[in-house]
């Protein structure tokens, strides 16, 4: 989940895994792979690092669980 700004200034969070792209119309606009959209105030880039860091942490929690489980 990533915590985003919509135009008006409101922030939502929004799951990563239901984005099925990302258009530029100059603004980021999000489409859901439920065909809903938002606009956002952050960049594409901004929105790719956020995933990006959303999923490290998924992925580090997974190794320190399998880690203890094998202690």
């Amino acid at each position: 989940m990533i915590k985003l700004t919509k135009l008006n200034n409101e922030e939502f969070i929004v799951n990563s895994n239901q984005i099925q792209m990302i258009e530029l119309i100059p603004e980021a606009k999000i489409v859901l792979m439920n065909r809903e959209f938002f606009v956002v105030r952050e960049s594409a880039e901004e929105i790719i690092d956020k995933i990006i860091q959303y999923n490290a942490k998924i992925i580090d929690a997974a190794n320190i669980t399998v880690v203890k489980n094998q202690e």
